[in-house]
């Protein structure tokens, strides 16, 4: 919201509840900033028509909510991730399509609905990561919120085909990282993230990588998508080359060398393959995961979008001074 009221646009944006107020206040400062620029309105992504009075008059529309739970909270993958992501999708849909002046719809998916593991890119032409290819492993027992995002883009490029007023664009994002706008947040990027800062993997990290992306970069990529007339389809915004938990640390350690929480050393895979399921991570996932690395295609990203990306270094950076100052705000309460 922020980036579009900078940019001139009028913003009408929702929220679950108004009355929660560590959530809610960065938006209320930003009224406060644009006065008459930004409306506020509640609405659920799993009530059919909620979102109706907040797109009258609008022509864009971005969707960018999607439940999501940490894999220990799933007891019903169909009940708890699928179909809520499916309901939320076909409810702003169904809004878009009641509301005649809506003429581009840009949905944020993820490169999840590109692979569901690791191992899946592996498969992919030269082992890079590119938007023409469409998750097919995952499923709702193994990796539910990979596959109830790709089922949810399915859904919405189904019903972008069936009319022909409004465009869609998917911007298919990697972990998400940068600074947050709000005190806290239930993101799986910021709490991946915790695990790191807070000292799980002090005696060493294990050879995972990410796909990242800056949270400012992805903000720019959304509002490409919406404001240039020739975007279209998927767009993968992720870095070109992934990053892994050791040179996470090592980053941050460049700017806090007394931080002894940060591993200093990368863990050889036989004592994650044996101690990974004791930390909840099954030999499968292990197995198309670890020490696997691969390209990822951005190009389209760049040369459409205008996407120009900020070095890891300082997202990251600005992602753990974030983190720090949110954790002391927090021991101050």
């Amino acid at each position: 919201m922020l980036r579009l009221l900078e940019r001139g646009w009028r913003v009408r944006g929702t929220v679950r509840d108004v009355g929660d107020e560590p959530k809610v206040a960065p938006l209320k400062d930003m009224q406060d900033r644009y006065p008459g620029r930004l409306e506020l309105f509640e609405a659920d992504l799993l009530v059919d028509g909620a979102f109706d009075d907040a797109m009258k008059g609008c022509e864009v529309v971005f969707h960018v909510a999607s439940p999501f739970l940490m894999p220990e909270k799933i007891k019903d993958g169909q009940r708890d991730v699928v179909e809520p992501a499916l309901a939320g999708t076909r409810n702003v849909v169904g809004s878009v399509e009641r509301t005649p002046g809506v003429r581009r719809f840009v949905f944020t998916s993820t490169v999840g609905a590109v692979f569901g593991d690791y191992a899946d890119v592996l498969e992919m032409e030269g082992q890079v990561l590119r938007e023409s290819y469409f998750n097919t492993t995952s499923t709702v027992e193994n990796n539910p919120y990979h596959y109830a995002k790709t089922v949810a883009e399915q859904a919405a490029w189904e019903a972008e085909r069936s009319q022909d007023r409004w465009r869609m664009v998917s911007v298919n994002p990697g972990l998400v990282l940068g600074p947050s706008l709000t005190p806290a947040s239930e993101s799986g990027s910021l709490f991946l993230l915790e695990e790191l800062f807070k000292g799980y993997f002090f005696y060493g990290a294990p050879d995972f990588s990410f796909t990242t992306v800056d949270v400012r970069d992805l903000a720019d990529a959304h509002i490409a998508a919406a404001e240039r007339p020739d975007a279209q389809g998927r767009y993968i915004v992720a870095a070109e080359r992934m990053t892994s938990f050791h040179e996470m640390a090592r980053i941050i350690r460049g700017r806090y060398p007394r931080d002894l929480r940060l591993p200093r050393t990368r863990l050889p895979h036989w004592p994650v393959r044996l101690l990974g399921p004791a930390f909840g991570l099954s030999q499968d996932y292990i197995r198309k995961h670890l020490g696997i690395r691969f390209g990822v295609d951005n190009s389209r990203s760049v040369s459409e979008l205008g996407v120009s990306y900020r070095p890891v270094e300082d997202t990251l950076l600005d992602h753990y001074d974030a983190w720090r100052a949110q954790r002391k705000r927090g021991r101050g309460r």
